[in-house]
């Protein structure tokens, strides 16, 4: 029953992980990723689409994003929406795809995303003091129902807190990383 517990809360807590290397993605770091623009939805022929949906996207450089439509109408379109998703860039098109220039970032863009790194590792702990909490309850609902004993109850409890603090000290192992690949020149 207790293993039962520990491993929902080993998968409650890599889904917390995977979430925040998803949200990692997001962060811009010296060179440009595809990812900035995962969250920028087109209207397209009235309904809110994905980008990559409609068009092609990829890194031409270290610095700029080709967007190429499917069809040469989506230009438009493609321009509003990245507009609206303040990206920190204007695209320019050329009749036949649009294209985003970063600048290169500041001293202030990267410590900024440092915090913003910092922050989803925060974010990340809690979802895994959360699952630590579900694990818990259920382990003491085990005890109260007279499944196990009181000492089973209190070592599956610190079970519990040994597999949350394996998780804690891998996010902060990313986050650390993290914070190093952007504030890395």
């Amino acid at each position: 029953m207790l293993n039962k517990i520990y491993e929902t809360q080993k998968e409650g807590c890599e889904k917390a992980i995977a979430s925040l290397k998803r949200d990692f993605t997001t962060l811009r770091t010296g060179k440009v990723n595809i990812s900035i623009v995962d969250n920028v939805m087109v209207d397209y022929y009235g309904s809110p689409t994905p980008l990559n949906q409609v068009a092609t996207v990829l890194t031409s450089d270290a610095s700029t994003i080709a967007i190429t439509p499917w069809e040469k109408s989506m230009i438009k379109a493609i321009s509003s929406a990245i507009q609206a998703a303040n990206i920190g860039v204007n695209p320019n098109s050329d009749g036949e795809s649009v294209k985003l220039f970063f600048p290169p970032m500041t001293v202030e863009q990267r410590q900024e995303n440092a915090k913003h790194a910092k922050a989803m590792g925060e974010k990340a702990k809690v979802s895994i003091r959360n699952v630590r909490k579900d694990a818990n309850d259920e382990v003491k609902k085990l005890e109260k129902d007279k499944a196990i004993t009181e000492d089973e109850s209190k070592k599956g409890q610190d079970e519990v807190q040994k597999i949350t603090d394996t998780y804690t000290t891998k996010i902060d192992t990313l986050v650390k990383e993290k914070e190093a690949e952007l504030l890395k020149v």
